[in-house]
């Protein structure tokens, strides 16, 4: 594999708010994968930016929300046949909820359990998996 910071399509963030998990529902646009499945805020790289802003940029126009870099950890790294995507995961309190401003892609977004979306038909299989992953490996209680 290349470089994985200079070379990627994209990043994703679970974002924890509390215990919760804050999703969002895909559009249903036939162009686009997994239309009305639940995904992660995120999306495609602009530009020459880092995977960490990518992350940030892209949970800002979805959530309205402004995070700090400070705030992600890396949790997986996806190469589906050479489009690298950058997961993170982010620990905020679960009032974060509350500063939430939708923006205008996605049909909604939605506050569930990591252990709802995980078992969910709804969430994109691979996403449930990372997660899934993401939760059995990580040091401490599970939120």
């Amino acid at each position: 594999m290349s470089d994985p910071r200079q070379q990627f399509t994209g990043a994703k963030l679970m974002l924890f708010a509390g215990g919760d998990l804050i999703v969002l529902r895909r559009d249903r646009k036939p162009s686009i994968p997994w239309p009305g499945y639940l995904d992660f805020p995120g999306g495609e790289r602009d530009g020459r930016e880092t995977p960490e802003a990518c992350a940030l940029r892209e949970t800002q126009e979805e959530l309205g929300l402004t995070l700090a870099e400070g705030d992600l950890h890396v949790v997986h790294l996806r190469d589906d046949a050479g489009k690298i995507s950058w997961f993170f995961a982010a620990h905020l309190p679960g009032a974060i909820v509350d500063d939430v401003v939708f923006g205008d892609e996605g049909e909604e977004w939605l506050v569930m359990l990591p252990a709802d979306f995980i078992a969910s038909d709804e969430a994109i299989p691979h996403f449930r998996e990372i997660l899934r992953d993401y939760l059995e490996k990580r040091p401490g209680p599970a939120e």
